[in-house]
């Protein structure tokens, strides 16, 4: 398979690191109340999920997001300062990220910063998904300012421990400049068919799995080890695979938005995986 070979570079993450769970944002909690509530139940181990409202924070705060948001971030804090070390609930002490949507580099700088002072001042949040980031070099240089006032800001909040978080949407992989300006890229997003014939950049090998994500949708129930595997040989450590998103027969896609939703094999996926401390 292409995604196995023999260079030294695919070979890195044959130990078996920690996978863990990336939610790249789920339906307001109005219309995804048990998808969101999966979130904080003990044993998940997610590292971060995203909060989306009309493509960005909403014009006014929403109790009901606030409800989710004040959710993850107790389960957040009794993680990280829980009294027991092994209690089972820091595993699912995962950061809230605001969504930010970059538009392939198509929107103001001082729009994508009201957004996230509006995240931050409403929600609370841990860090930002920049959605659509660009993944040429020319555009490297607004990324980096962008990225770099997003952390000044994060490290003003009371919201952000360990100066926040910051992940980039590219959904492939870009020039490897973008690896020095945020926390995590997100360097595969589409369907099972392509995923389980990509190949992965050599230059990622530089870095370890924390620092990319892979979201995949239309993984059928019986590829689910394979498409684990396949992320751990990629060095992927955030996963987020869902079943939904197949295409029908005529070959439309049977879902607006795949990772809307829960997978219908959450429970299954969540005990393969296994519990473990999030980042």
């Amino acid at each position: 398979m292409p995604y196995l070979t023999a260079s030294a570079y695919t070979l890195r993450t044959a130990g078996g690191e920690q996978l863990g769970f990336g939610v790249p944002g789920y339906a307001h909690p109005l219309l995804a109340p048990a998808e969101w509530a999966e979130l904080v139940r003990p044993g998940t181990p997610l590292h971060w999920a995203v909060l989306n409202i009309a493509g960005g924070p909403g014009t006014r705060p929403d109790p009901h997001c606030l409800e989710v948001a004040g959710r993850l971030r107790n389960a957040r804090e009794r993680a990280l300062h829980g009294e027991e070390p092994d209690d089972s609930v820091r595993a699912c002490g995962g950061r809230l990220l605001g969504h930010l949507d970059l538009a392939h580099g198509g929107r103001p700088f001082d729009e994508l910063i009201a957004d996230a002072r509006s995240f931050i001042d409403w929600y609370r949040v841990g860090g930002f998904y920049l959605a659509r980031c660009p993944t040429e070099r020319a555009e490297l240089p607004a990324v980096r300012r962008l990225t770099g006032t997003l952390h000044a800001l994060l490290a003003e909040s009371d919201s952000a421990d360990d100066g926040g978080r910051l992940v980039l949407g590219h959904g492939a992989h870009p020039h490897p400049g973008y690896a020095e300006a945020a926390d995590q890229l997100v360097t595969f997003q589409g369907p099972w068919t392509d995923y389980r014939w990509s190949q992965v950049a050599e230059w990622t090998a530089d870095y370890p799995p924390s620092r990319f994500a892979h979201f995949v949708h239309g993984v059928p129930r019986t590829h689910l080890d394979e498409a684990m595997r396949i992320a751990r040989w990629q060095g992927a450590g955030t996963i987020f695979f869902t079943d939904r998103g197949g295409q029908s027969a005529d070959g439309r896609s049977g879902q607006t938005d795949p990772f809307a939703a829960l997978p219908r094999y959450w429970d299954e996926i969540v005990s393969r995986i296994g519990p473990g401390i999030s980042e």
